[in-house]
Protein backbone atom coordinates (compact mmCIF):
# COMPACT_ATOMS: atom_id res chain seq x y z
CA UNK A 1 0.00 0.00 0.00
CA UNK A 2 1.31 3.99 -1.11
CA UNK A 3 1.02 6.56 1.49
CA UNK A 4 0.90 10.67 0.89
CA UNK A 5 0.62 13.14 2.86
CA UNK A 6 -0.07 16.45 1.62
CA UNK A 7 1.39 18.50 4.39
CA UNK A 8 5.06 17.27 3.19
CA UNK A 9 3.89 19.27 0.04
CA UNK A 10 1.69 22.57 1.15
CA UNK A 11 2.46 23.02 4.28
CA UNK A 12 -0.52 22.67 7.26
CA UNK A 13 -2.67 20.50 5.10
CA UNK A 14 -3.27 17.67 6.44
CA UNK A 15 -5.34 15.77 4.04
CA UNK A 16 -3.45 12.20 3.01
CA UNK A 17 -4.38 8.84 0.70
CA UNK A 18 -3.62 5.51 0.58
CA UNK A 19 -3.62 3.37 -2.78
CA UNK A 20 -2.36 0.34 -3.66
CA UNK A 21 0.07 1.51 -6.18
CA UNK A 22 1.49 5.18 -6.77
CA UNK A 23 -0.26 5.96 -9.98
CA UNK A 24 -3.83 6.09 -8.04
CA UNK A 25 -2.05 7.72 -5.45
CA UNK A 26 -0.76 10.39 -7.91
CA UNK A 27 -4.30 10.72 -9.52
CA UNK A 28 -5.57 11.31 -6.36
CA UNK A 29 -3.00 13.64 -4.96
CA UNK A 30 -3.32 15.81 -8.19
CA UNK A 31 -7.10 15.68 -8.01
CA UNK A 32 -6.63 17.05 -4.04
CA UNK A 33 -4.51 20.04 -5.03
CA UNK A 34 -6.69 21.37 -7.66
CA UNK A 35 -10.02 21.09 -5.40
CA UNK A 36 -8.51 22.36 -2.01
CA UNK A 37 -5.54 24.01 -3.33
CA UNK A 38 -6.78 25.81 -6.36
CA UNK A 39 -4.48 24.48 -8.54
CA UNK A 40 -5.79 25.42 -12.30
CA UNK A 41 -2.46 22.98 -13.71
CA UNK A 42 -0.87 20.35 -12.34
CA UNK A 43 2.72 20.61 -13.79
CA UNK A 44 5.06 18.07 -14.54
CA UNK A 45 7.40 19.10 -11.78
CA UNK A 46 4.61 19.15 -9.35
CA UNK A 47 3.82 15.60 -10.41
CA UNK A 48 7.61 14.70 -9.77
CA UNK A 49 7.37 16.16 -6.50
CA UNK A 50 3.96 14.36 -5.34
CA UNK A 51 5.82 11.06 -6.74
CA UNK A 52 9.24 12.00 -4.36
CA UNK A 53 7.17 11.91 -1.31
CA UNK A 54 5.15 8.82 -2.18
CA UNK A 55 6.11 6.27 0.60
CA UNK A 56 4.74 2.52 1.70
CA UNK A 57 2.55 2.59 4.10
CA UNK A 58 4.02 2.13 7.51
CA UNK A 59 7.41 3.74 6.54
CA UNK A 60 7.35 7.06 8.20
CA UNK A 61 9.62 9.82 6.61
CA UNK A 62 12.24 11.67 8.66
Amino acid sequence: MKSFECGTLVPGCRWHTEAPDAAEVVRRAAEHLRTAHQEETIRPNMIDEIKARIHDKGVTLA
